[in-house]
């Protein structure tokens, strides 16, 4: 966490959807950071150690695609939460690493927003009571 705040980078090759990924992540009170393939992806997590959770596309141009990307996520970087989307693969959540979220596109806001909460809370100790 970063400043307080979950950091989440979104991995997506259409500047319009990334746009979009960024905008949501960054209403739902995340710091948002941004590539267009994973290889980019790749590159800014061995730069920061400050990353919760990855949100990427499965098709996208590069070495990888987004499938391969979140396996390779989670071999390297275990506590980082994925989150994977796609509009042509329809995947089973079996073909994902274990703690991980699959949506098609076009997705719901509030599914992906409630699925970050979710994933970026597990094995955080919970919120001292209010007053």
């Amino acid at each position: 966490m970063h400043n307080g705040k979950a950091v989440v980078l979104v991995v997506e090759d259409s500047a319009i959807l990334r746009m979009g990924a960024v905008g949501l992540v960054l209403s739902a009170g995340y710091e948002a950071l941004e590539a267009h393939n994973a290889d980019e992806a790749i590159r800014i997590l061995e730069s920061r150690s400050d990353i919760d959770l990855v949100f990427t596309d499965v098709q996208m141009p590069g070495t990888m695609d987004g499938i391969r990307l979140s396996h390779y996520i989670r071999d390297r970087w275990p506590p980082v939460k994925l989150i994977v989307a796609s509009g042509k693969a329809i995947l089973e959540e079996s073909s994902l690493p274990e703690e991980s979220r699959f949506f098609t596109k076009p997705y719901n806001d509030h599914a992906i927003v409630d699925a970050m909460a979710c994933l970026l809370s597990a094995g955080r100790p919970p919120d001292p009571p209010g007053p």
